[in-house]
This record gives structure tokens, C-alpha cells and sequence, in this order.
């Protein structure tokens, strides 16, 4: 005798809500094993249970449902392990971004930030070999590395030394609108015949305030409200884009608190001089 469970039971059963129940039908990830013609009413069989527990405890875990689909359709073992060891693993990486932000957060609380120093610098035009991309904000870490990469294999390709550190051009737009063209460069000596998305171009002179940034990104927006604050309260700022000249990177080392970063804004006063944000 085939036993039938109301869709109501099949909840109660298996701590999946009604709503729930129906989206993963409509999605094909749970299907009842019979649908009446007339009412529509679901039904379920007890054979299901262990599927839909299987299902809640990977939603649990923050598993999007086309993931959990590809793990309840895997051919065998091996590939059902594979998509779990790769969801664990973004899970890591998740658990590290928020344990920094934590740690980011009692750290502002806790402690009044420290003075910065603020360089002001004139620097020339540069020829660079350079990535450029429209980017949103939240996606600007990812392009950055992508973008990086790319830079790194044109100068590989070319047995060109860089003769700059990895630094990036912001335009105001991606923090005001959170998404802009971002344009990724390395300095070189030589020309360089890149394929694919880099190419050669000539990275503008400007005049800059430069505060330097130990730590990880995650906290840069530190500096660059000490040293935004420092040009604003001189109205010495200009329009243009705000530089990064990333120093030390996790290509240097693993460990974020060593990374270094400069921050550049931009002015139309610069000198020689070194000043502390608290200078007036």
C-alpha cells in the first residue's frame, strides 16, 4: 500500500514550511510524488523524509538550491564530495570576512584612530600597461585579482620587468553611484605588445595628498576618511581619480596586517612636505 502525506504532514515531518515545500516544487528540487487533478492538494510519500531533511540542513549551511540540486543529482560519491568540499570552502571564505569585519569593528569602537601622515606628492605622466573595466563596487576585489592576473602574464608574455608596484585609478563615480570604469596598471620601461583585455596607455600627471595604509583592505575606508577629512578641511581637493599603489600584497605575504597601501587624492596644492592630519 502506498502511503500518501498531506503537504501538511510532509512539513510537520520534515521542518520544511509549506512555503518553502511549494518553492522547491516549482523549482524541481522536491516534487510530490502525486498532485490532485481537482483541488491541486501536493502529496508526498514517507520515502521522501530523509531528501527533504537532506535539503533543509544544506539550506542551513547557505547552500543555493541549484547547488543542492547538482549534489542531490550527482552520479556517484566523488562528484557529489567535490561540490560539497567546493561550498565548504566558500563557507571558509566567508567566515574569514567576517571574522575580520568584527575584528575591524571593535577595533573602531574600541580605540580613537591614529593620526596619519599625509605626503604630498607631484608625480609625472607614466606609460603603464593596463586593464580597464566597468566594475561595481561589491564586485571590485574580484576584478582587482582578475585584473592583476591578466597584467602579470602580459609582462610574463612580454620579459618585461614592471617598474611600478600594482595600482588602480577610482574615478568618483564608483563611490557614488558603486560602479564605474576602474583601470588597473603596472608602470613599464618598454613598450609591450598585450593581447587580450590589457593594453598600453599613459596614466595622467596629477598632484597628490598620500596617506599610507597598513592593513587589510577591509579597513582602508579608515584612511581614506582621515585623509579625505585632511583635504577637505584645506579645500584643496580637486576632481580626478583617487590612486591605490598596492605595496605589499598578499603576493608578498599571507599575512593581511603586513600588507601595505597607498591611498592618493587629489589636489592642486603639493610640495615636498610630510604633515600629520592633525597639522594645521
Amino acid at each position: 500500500m502506498n502511503v500518501r502525506l498531506s503537504i501538511g504532514d510532509f512539513s510537520r515531518m520534515t521542518h520544511l514550511s509549506v512555503k518553502a515545500l511549494r518553492h522547491y516544487h516549482q523549482v524541481g528540487l522536491l516534487v510530490p510524488v502525486e498532485i490532485d487533478p481537482v483541488s491541486g492538494y501536493r502529496f508526498y510519500e514517507p520515502e521522501q523524509v530523509p531528501t527533504a531533511q537532506v535539503i533543509r540542513r544544506f539550506r542551513d549551511l547557505g547552500m543555493p538550491l541549484d547547488q543542492i540540486a547538482e549534489v542531490l543529482d550527482a552520479p556517484d560519491v566523488r562528484a557529489r564530495n567535490q561540490i560539497l568540499a567546493a561550498h565548504l570552502r566558500r563557507m571558509q571564505d566567508q567566515l574569514a570576512v567576517t571574522q575580520a569585519t568584527v575584528a575591524s569593528l571593535r577595533s573602531l569602537l574600541e580605540r580613537p584612530p591614529a593620526p596619519i601622515t599625509v605626503e604630498h606628492r607631484s608625480v609625472a605622466r607614466v606609460r603603464a600597461i593596463t586593464v580597464a573595466g566597468q566594475v561595481a563596487f561589491a564586485d571590485l576585489d574580484g576584478w582587482l585579482a582578475a585584473a592583476f592576473g591578466e597584467l602579470d602574464s602580459a609582462l610574463a608574455a612580454a620579459a618585461v620587468k614592471p617598474a611600478g608596484p600594482q595600482a588602480a585609478l577610482y574615478p568618483a563615480e564608483l563611490f557614488q553611484f558603486g560602479a564605474a570604469e576602474v583601470v588597473a596598471f603596472r608602470p613599464v620601461a618598454a613598450e609591450i605588445q598585450a593581447a587580450g583585455p590589457a593594453s598600453m596607455r599613459d596614466v595622467p600627471p596629477a598632484e597628490l595628498a598620500v596617506a599610507v595604509h597598513h592593513g587589510p583592505l577591509a579597513d582602508i575606508d579608515q584612511t581614506y576618511g582621515a585623509l579625505g577629512s585632511y583635504v577637505a578641511a584645506r579645500e584643496i581637493g580637486v576632481d580626478g581619480p583617487i590612486r591605490e599603489h598596492y605595496l605589499v600584497t598578499a603576493a608578498d605575504t599571507s599575512d593581511e596586517s603586513r600588507h601595505v597601501t597607498e591611498v592618493c587624492w587629489p589636489v592642486f596644492q603639493t610640495g615636498s612636505r610630510s604633515l600629520t592630519a592633525d597639522d594645521r
